[in-house]
């Protein structure tokens, strides 16, 4: 016995703000890559290894960033190849991914380069380092500003489709349109992992900026130079605990596995069973941001098409993708 499948409708699982997150990131990307150049150019010519550092430790975050600028654009690019069976949804929880072991990366070299200062002090120019400092802290706010999420959420529901073949199956499907309609299933829309992987990285930039500045400014007042690498281990340990995070977070959604609190089966369940039906066979899984798709096998003793257990389901938004297969058991 197998499963229907229909061809000839989408299988696009982009997020609802796919495209704007897209343009954001790029306008962050060059904001960011111009500060770099300005600032590796400045410490060239002025031989200030301050300005070198900052500028070389910023390409760092642009190519974490231009991961997932890659990855909006590839995902968008190819949302219609019907070699991606669910689509290209997953592209940005790929990408978060890559992102979080970049931004684990740069944590532990932030560590390491502040316990050997630790150990072994330089002169620090105050004046020139706190400058940098709050530069770096403007572009970074700006460029939070500019990943901040103001969208909204609009609802709309389609029809499903239905087959019957001995065993009857339906396979429902809510269909993601390029035509300017933007379809959203659920009410938050779903987290996306692959700007929250970037927006990590620029508060991460920031976090370390602020950090530095009450450091720099302390130690310019009362000569606590120790504070500087001190406060780039604790600002490394953050960064580490957001990049775990993120890692776990993605990973999730690329293993299929229901994070702890994902209520989502049990909404399944509790729509679909009752003294007759009950579930045989669940899978859901994440195929987009604010997308899930399911696989449903009901055993039932009264033959029932299923468009019946499809209207059941209709409630939940987070459906995107729905396989229905119904058995008739007279035993159920």
């Amino acid at each position: 016995m197998s499963i229907s499948s229909e061809m000839g409708h989408s299988h696009v699982f982009l997020g609802s703000d796919h495209q704007r997150n897209e343009r954001r990131i790029w306008l962050v990307i060059a904001l960011t890559a111009v500060m770099m150049v300005i600032e590796i150019g400045a410490g060239t010519i002025y031989g200030s290894m301050a300005l070198l550092a900052d500028g070389w430790h910023m390409s760092t975050h642009v190519s974490a960033m231009l991961i997932s600028a890659l990855a909006y654009l590839y995902a968008r690019r190819h949302a219609h190849n019907a070699r991606f069976t669910f689509g290209t949804g997953k592209f940005g929880d790929l990408a978060g991914f890559a992102s979080a072991i970049v931004l684990a990366l740069i944590a532990l070299i932030m560590g390491w380069e502040s316990i050997l200062r630790l150990l072994d002090p330089v002169a620090i120019n105050f004046r020139e380092a706190i400058a940098i400092a709050v530069v770096g802290l403007v572009v970074n706010l700006v460029s939070a500003w500019l990943l901040r999420d103001d969208h909204s959420h609009h609802h709309h529901g389609h029809a499903g489709h239905g087959h019957s073949h001995g065993h009857t199956h339906d396979h429902n499907h809510h269909h993601d349109h390029d035509d300017g309609h933007h379809h959203d299933h659920g009410e938050k829309g779903g987290r996306d992992n692959n700007l929250r992987s970037v927006y990590v990285h620029v508060i991460a930039d920031a976090m370390t900026s602020v950090l530095a500045i009450v450091a720099l400014l302390l130690g310019s007042r009362f000569g606590w130079t120790f504070l500087d690498p001190i406060m780039g281990i604790v600002g490394g340990l953050v960064i580490l605990q957001w990049a775990w995070s993120l890692l776990r977070a993605s990973g999730a959604v690329l293993l299929d596995f229901i994070p702890h609190g994902e209520d989502l089966p049990e909404e399944i369940r509790e729509a679909i069973e009752t003294d007759e039906d009950r579930i045989t066979d669940l899978h859901v899984w994440q195929v987009g941001p604010g997308h899930h798709a399911a696989i449903v096998a009901v055993a039932t003793p009264v033959s029932r098409d299923p468009s019946f257990y499809k209207a059941r389901l209709a409630e939940i938004h987070e459906l995107s993708h729905v396989t229905i297969e119904v058995t008739v058991d007279k035993a159920a």
